[in-house]
């Protein structure tokens, strides 16, 4: 094993092969900043990363009350010590010099720094202004997947039962809706099934429209590993890039985009035409398989193939490798959920399970992955459009159930519709009906769709917009009050990752200036704003992060994400544990539906789903008569074409995506050296035959226009399918000219520029992949390559036409087999 590796030049590391049904061996990776050798450091503080859903576990190197370093936690389920880019080098990015370290607040149309007592009393002073004048509904929330457990659980709190509005959702409707959304339409209720460790028992490993070597670096390291080991699982790539999992696919196919249904339909239809299929399993476990066999009976490969421009016979080789599996594990991700009818192809792949009956033991894992690293806390804790605990808004005992937790009357919890989605709070704020929207570690002004619409929101004189971040970020730029946040490592709280394990990340360092935890901020505001309960004491008893852990307990207690087994000091001796953790379960849960299907039934489901075509929820009379007994329910879908087509003015289909360098808008990634140099700036990526046939070259300075917007990047010519356009989501304004959006010496930038205002029927989650656009030349490239990575599914088919991406000496790191238990005490604030 290397003693040292350019984790830019190879961001997935050195190999340890292993074998099927084997441990996958541990290996520590380690950096540390210029100058420090491993003795200066006087603390290690355990924490997990925040820049992923991977939940991979981490030491942070503390020297001189700064951060200096990570590493990786060898004893952790999750990543056994090892560390992607994103882990190693982005936690450089909190002791960038601009960030906020006091309040500011708009005066004469300027932000001004001031006090947090004027701050936040002016904050409260709208809030009781608006409802008295208008009412609960004035007011709504917009949350993230990056704060902590504790955090959304205290905003849930204050919003539902404080304010009583029902307009609280996160930006991880963006990323993860529709994974929620596809677990409640055929499981009844939210949680992942499988396990990470599925992947070590896995003779098939089916990855649709999840690029896991980019989005979660550190089990792509795991499938490597095995890909090298021996019994090796054979994968299936869907995804219309050539990414590195296609280069290792023994099956890669590259539909066009929207047409997943199609294509997941043409699979079911495969797997039920040559038996291979698990009749006790469907039997015992689900409803609906008459109706879902009868929906495929025409959809076959070749069906599929002119829909999808995917060759019939690759089809068929895909049902064979999924429908031969002895082990088949699932992983889906955003070329589903952010795609024409997500959440009907999303349940199309847990049909695909259920009728091979591959759920619920080793091997046979079903993963609808999460975007950002704290998106399961959102889903569970009630801030992204579900109640806490995912009880059911629809079910009158779940919200009484909820309003004992809080002590008040059920009537306060809001539960007269379902609650808000983002693009409906948005939507609110556009119309004139919401007048403040508290906007908390996010930045819609990049990361949302059609961002000229976004921008024209956010600046309206009668929204007051409150923004609580690191950085005077884009969205912060239009704000009326902006709040200096405490950021991972400068704050203590749990965190769960996508396959539901649970972390402890403590503080390590004091934030700068006056900046404070998004925990104290809400518990700030709930003090000014006097919420009571029923009895007329505090509605928020906690007052730090572990009393409002403990208060997150009894929430959880007896619902499927029952947290009542943990504690911060077990989170501690343990590293990561998988909810549900409780008298039952002591030492956690590694995979659901062991023994059935446990929270479908009528009186425990988190919801009674709803009509994939139009979204319209049911009515629990009809769930009751179709699925008495809460079973699985396998529910079929027809392919409907996308709403955007391509047409003469807009030739070209246009997806959005990530890169494996960078995280979200990166206002973290962006300001860690290695990783802004690694991608800095935006790009645009093209077939080699459409480029021949248009006379474009590698580094020619494009435009790409939709009926939106536009934006302007340097080309990079990939082996992405023909008549698909890939410009990576990240890249907003606040390190150009512009500040906040284009200007007249700014061009677009950000890929929303051109995104469309439209969501999935049943998730509301926004679609960024199924656009049209055109393309034309700007300037030709002159030698000049495109800013985009060449180790990534964004290298150029033409070998030689950009530098190879490398992070010389400021980016190599170490890789150690532990030779013994490398962590001694650990220190964390409480």
């Amino acid at each position: 094993m290397e003693d040292a590796t350019d984790r830019i030049a190879r961001p997935w590391g050195t190999r340890v092969p292993y074998g099927r049904h084997e441990t996958w061996p541990a290996r520590v990776d380690t950096f540390l900043a210029e100058g420090v050798e491993p003795g200066a450091v006087r603390r290690w503080v355990q924490s997990a990363s925040i820049l992923h859903s991977d939940g991979d576990a981490m030491d942070i190197a503390v020297a001189d009350g700064r951060m200096v370093g990570v590493r990786g936690r060898d004893v952790d389920r999750v990543n056994r010590g090892r560390l992607g880019p994103k882990d190693l080098f982005g936690w450089q990015a909190n002791a960038s010099r601009d960030r906020l370290t006091r309040p500011l607040v708009r005066r004469d149309g300027q932000l001004v720094e001031t006090d947090w007592d004027t701050a936040m009393d002016l904050v409260a002073a709208r809030s009781r202004e608006l409802l008295d004048s208008r009412g609960p509904g004035s007011i709504g929330f917009y949350t993230s997947g990056q704060l902590f457990l504790e955090e959304y659980y205290t905003l849930a709190v204050l919003a539902r039962a404080g304010i009583g509005t029902n307009h609280l959702d996160g930006n991880t409707r963006l990323c993860t809706a529709t994974a929620a959304e596809a677990l409640k339409e055929t499981f009844g209720c939210d949680g992942q099934p499988g396990s990470y460790d599925d992947f070590d028992h896995a003779d098939v490993v089916a990855l649709f429209g999840h690029n896991i070597a980019e989005t979660q670096p550190v089990q792509w390291m795991r499938l490597l590993d095995r890909l090298e080991g021996a019994d090796p699982p054979r994968l299936l790539c869907v995804d219309p890039r050539p990414t590195r999992v296609a280069e290792h696919a023994a099956v890669h196919l590259a539909p066009r985009s929207g047409t997943n249904v199609a294509l997941l339909n043409a699979l079911l239809h495969e797997t039920i035409r040559h038996e291979r299929i698990d009749r006790d399993f469907i039997d015992a476990h689900t409803v609906g398989f008459e109706e879902l066999a009868a929906r495929v009976a025409d959809c076959t490969p070749k069906w599929a193939a002119e829909i999808c421009d995917v060759p019939a016979a690759r089809i068929e080789e895909a049902a064979e490798l999924v429908g031969t599996a002895e082990a088949l594990v699932s992983t889906v991700l955003q070329g589903v959920y952010q795609s024409h009818q997500a959440t009907a192809a999303a349940v199309q792949v847990n049909n695909l399970h259920l009728i091979r009956g591959m759920l619920g033991r080793p091997g046979a894992g079903l993963l609808q992955m999460n975007g950002q690293p704290t998106a399961q806390n959102t889903r569970e804790c009630g801030a992204n459009g579900d109640l806490p605990g995912f009880r059911n808004w629809q079910n009158d005992a779940h919200v009484a159930d909820l309003a004992r937790v809080w002590n008040v009357e059920p009537e306060t919890v809001p539960h007269f519709a379902p609650p808000t989605h983002a693009m409906q709070i948005f939507r609110y704020a556009e119309q004139g009906s919401l007048r403040m929207l508290w906007i908390s570690g996010t930045n819609p002004a990049v990361s949302m769709p059609e961002l000229p619409r976004i921008r024209s929101i956010l600046s309206q004189e009668r929204l007051f917009t409150v923004v609580q971040d690191l950085y005077l970020t884009e969205t912060a730029r239009l704000a009326d009050v902006v709040l200096p946040a405490a950021t991972w490592g400068e704050k203590t709280g749990a965190l769960t990752n996508a396959d539901r394990t649970v972390h402890l990340s403590c503080k390590a360092v004091e934030p700068p200036g006056e900046a404070r935890p998004d925990l104290d901020i809400f518990l700030d505001y709930a003090r000014r704003m006097d919420f009571r309960d029923k009895d007329g004491g505090p509605l928020i008893t906690w007052d730090d992060p572990e009393s409002a852990f403990e208060a997150w307990k009894r929430c959880s207690a007896g619902r499927p994400c029952d947290y009542t087994g943990l504690s911060y000091a077990r989170l501690r001796d343990t590293s990561g544990t998988q909810w549900p953790c409780d008298d039952r379960a002591p030492e956690g849960t590694a995979r659901l539906y062991t023994d059935g299907i446990s929270w479908a039934h009528p009186d425990m489901c988190e919801s009674y789903g709803k009509d994939l075509e139009t979204g319209a929820s049911q009515e629990v009379v009809e769930y009751r008569s179709l699925n008495p007994d809460g079973r699985a329910m396998l529910k079929a879908a027809a392919y409907l074409p996308p709403h955007e087509e391509p047409d003469e003015e807009y030739p070209f289909q246009l997806t959005t995506g990530r890169t494996l360098y960078h995280f979200h808008t990166r206002t973290k990634t962006g300001r860690a050296p290695q990783l802004n140099d690694a991608a800095p700036d935006v790009w645009v990526e093209v077939s080699a035959g459409d480029a021949e046939r248009l006379g474009l070259g590698e580094g020619d300075l494009v435009e790409v226009t939709s009926r939106r917007g536009s934006l302007r990047g340097r080309l990079r010519v990939t082996g992405i399918r023909t008549g698909l356009l890939f410009v990576p989501f990240h890249y907003g304004y606040w390190d150009t000219a512009g500040g906040s959006g284009p200007g007249p010496d700014t061009p677009g930038r950000a890929a929303n520029e051109t995104t469309v205002t439209d969501w999935d029927p049943a998730s509301k989650q926004p679609l960024f992949k199924t656009a049209s656009a055109a393309l034309t030349l700007v300037e030709r490239g002159g030698g000049r390559p495109s800013p985009a990575p060449t180790t990534t599914a964004s290298a150029p088919v033409a070998a030689g036409a950009a530098p190879p991406t490398s992070g010389g000496p400021a980016a190599r790191t170490t890789e150690q087999e532990p030779t013994e238990f490398p962590h001694g005490h650990e220190e964390g604030a409480r």
